[in-house]
């Protein structure tokens, strides 16, 4: 009995370092599940999966598990404008949680294998996102300037002329404003181009991007 005992406090142990290696490198990025919440989740799940085993019923108990985590990621994920936020960080909460039940099972080098892999993915695909966000990126863009014949057609070709792929959303007219929204794709260079022109436009009287 003491064996057990002893084990299974390793294995909170184990999760409580695993989960909190996750969390340092969450709470350095300013996310909001931090260490703490990386440590209580990965130790939670290790609890339950550890006293499931206990009672015979493990594999509904671990179930469970996976819909808790699902109820506390989608509180995470928010609508920022024209992005979503959050989706990361609630895929990390998904993944430490997967780390306990497999600490809490036991399950030791799945644990330490899914650990690297997803520390991996955290600190060093940033790096390679980033190499393709400057390569091609979407933007929301939106001009407004007085109405004329062919008035958004001018500022397409403009997209084009910058090296930019377009798709016009939504058009409008309010009195004598136009109004235009485009997903625009490209690279990060060919934006700062088209965003510097249309900023020294003095026939636009707003635009977002």
């Amino acid at each position: 009995m003491n064996d057990f005992v002893e084990e299974d406090i390793l294995k909170l142990l184990l999760a409580m370092l695993l989960g909190g290696l996750i969390g340092a490198e969450r709470e350095y990025r300013s996310k909001s599940a931090g260490l703490r919440t990386t440590i209580l989740i990965c130790v939670g799940s290790a609890l339950f999966t550890i006293v499931s085993q206990r009672f015979g019923s493990g594999d509904r108990i671990a179930a469970n598990i996976v819909n808790g985590i699902g109820f506390l990621g989608a509180g995470i994920i928010y609508r920022q404008e024209t992005s979503v936020k959050g989706l990361t960080t609630a895929a990390t909460i998904w993944a430490v949680a997967a780390i306990g039940m497999a600490v809490g099972g036991g399950f030791y080098d799945v644990a330490v294998g899914g650990f690297s892999i997803i520390g991996a993915t955290l600190l060093v695909l940033p790096w390679l996102a980033a190499r393709i966000v400057h390569t091609n990126q979407a933007r929301q863009y939106r001009i407004v300037t007085t109405f004329k014949n062919q008035t958004l057609k001018q500022y397409e070709k403009q997209f084009e002329a910058c090296g930019l792929r377009y798709q016009l959303q939504s058009q409008q007219r309010i009195g004598n404003d136009m109004i235009g929204n485009w997903r625009v794709n490209g690279s990060e260079k060919a934006h700062e181009r088209c965003i510097s022109q249309l900023l020294n436009d003095p026939e636009v009287k707003e635009f977002a991007f």
